[in-house]
């Protein structure tokens, strides 16, 4: 090609500058360094080799030392206990063995075979309670619109039991690898910081939050056995689990949010800490690690409970249309009365569910990504040698190529963004479906007042 574009009297084409990826890079610029440090050493006995960092390779680290230093779970536990006696994510700790992960699951367990006995038993209650509430709702129907509402609702609720193996046993590796993470991320990180990190008040938190979600259950399921004349008390037994389901979902997100922050924030504060010493490069690069990890295991959030979030937003998202639809048809037909106000408490219970996922999860995704970023474009790239202007740009490129999205596997990026569009979809459904409701209402008094003639 050069000999063609010299014989013809025209340039030859220059280079294609390929484009690579932040891994990619890291390795070259690996290279690139480790070449240099041969370099020095075969032209002096040692040379200043602190310049010239050279990623270590990766080693089997303790199971003892691992749970050692294992915050996370040893703060969690009471949540992780409550999901395997509920039967809901059958997990378990595995021995220390360096042959074994410390969070592990499998099909044969004792953890999955307890949920299949809680499972067929919750089943057999669900099963009872859906034939007498649809037998009902089939049978009388000269009920009232808004108790037609509320059967609606609940029976819908009924159907999230038979999701369950679905929509979290399935996904059961998945969360095992996001438990794994953080276990062997906590450890990596005291080994480059040489601090721990320190989940204040997460284990009250933690305990506060399951208490809190069973009662909450109880406290919905007696009101609504006291205010809807057909809800007898033994319909509670089937509701008491998937009410408190719904409640320990939207805590295990708050956690783990909550959890994010403060490794975010930790890794912060060594940052700070180490641009203000002497040639901080090779730690930058370290630290870079740790980002990335973290923001992996962001995403893996979102992989690992995809199934049990997508069908809580759509549970949300068809109780709230419903909701809201039923209590205002019939304050139009009758007026205002307390059933409407128990079907408005539904609605702002489900919005508060969603309200909480969602903006805890931008919460995190800022703490993680953008609060990240802006610290390291403050830093003066003017006051800091070349190795370290490099890693700061690295550092950059890296966030830039792997933001902590929390993604339900492709479904839906759980962010602020999530609520209004679920309110806009919401509004639209509902201004059609009143639109009939006006439409019925006017033909009905027109026939009415055609029959008085």
């Amino acid at each position: 090609m050069a000999f063609w574009a010299a014989a013809t009297g025209r340039t030859s084409p220059s280079k294609i500058v390929p484009v690579l990826n932040p891994n990619q890079k890291q390795f070259l610029q690996d290279e690139i360094r480790y070449r240099e440090k041969m370099d020095i050493l075969a032209r002096t006995d040692a040379g200043n080799l602190t310049d010239y960092y050279v990623r270590k390779q990766e080693t089997i680290d303790d199971p003892e030392l691992l749970d050692k230093h294992d915050s996370f779970y040893h703060t969690t536990k009471s949540l992780l206990v409550l999901f395997q006696i509920m039967g809901v994510m059958p997990i378990h700790r595995s021995p220390p063995r360096t042959d074994l992960p410390r969070t592990g699951y499998s099909w044969t367990s004792k953890q999955v075979m307890w949920a299949c006995v809680v499972f067929a038993f919750q089943t057999t209650v669900v099963i009872l309670v859906l034939r007498e509430r649809v037998n009902k709702f089939v049978t009388n129907s000269d009920k009232r619109f808004d108790e037609a509402i509320y059967n609606v609702i609940f029976i819908s609720l009924l159907f999230t039991n038979f999701l369950l193996p679905v929509a979290s046993w399935r996904h059961g590796p998945q969360v095992a690898i996001f438990k794994n993470m953080w276990t062997n991320y906590q450890l990596k990180f005291l080994k480059v910081t040489g601090t721990p990190i320190v989940f204040p008040n997460l284990y009250p938190l933690t305990w506060g939050l399951c208490i809190f979600s069973w009662a909450l259950s109880i406290v919905i399921n007696l009101s609504q056995y006291f205010l809807q004349p057909d809800f007898e008390l033994w319909y509670t037994l089937a509701y008491y689990p998937i009410i408190a389901m719904l409640n320990c979902f939207c805590s295990l997100w708050y956690i783990n949010c909550t959890a994010f922050g403060t490794a975010s924030r930790a890794l912060s504060v060594s940052l700070q800490t180490t641009l203000k010493g002497d040639k901080p490069a090779q730690k930058l690069t370290e630290y870079r690690h740790l980002w990335v990890d973290l923001s992996h295991m962001m995403q893996q959030l979102g992989r690992a409970y995809s199934n049990m979030y997508g069908m809580y937003c759509l549970v949300v998202f068809f109780t709230t249309i419903v909701a809201t639809y039923g209590s205002f048809s019939e304050i139009i037909d009758h007026g205002a009365t307390y059933k409407e106000v128990g079907l408005f408490v539904i609605v702002l219970y489900c919005m508060t569910l969603l309200y909480i996922i969602c903006n805890e999860a931008h919460y995190a995704s800022q703490s993680v990504g953008l609060d990240f970023q802006t610290k390291l474009l403050n830093v003066n790239l003017t006051a800091v040698d070349s190795a370290t202007q490099k890693e700061v740009e690295m550092f950059l490129v890296a966030i830039a190529k792997n933001p902590p999205i929390m993604n339900l596997d492709g479904y839906a990026n759980i962010n602020r963004e999530l609520i209004t569009s679920n309110i806009s979809f919401m509004a639209t459904y509902l201004v059609v479906l009143l639109q009939f409701k006006i439409t019925e209402q006017r033909t009905v008094r027109s026939q009415q007042a055609l029959a008085a003639l």
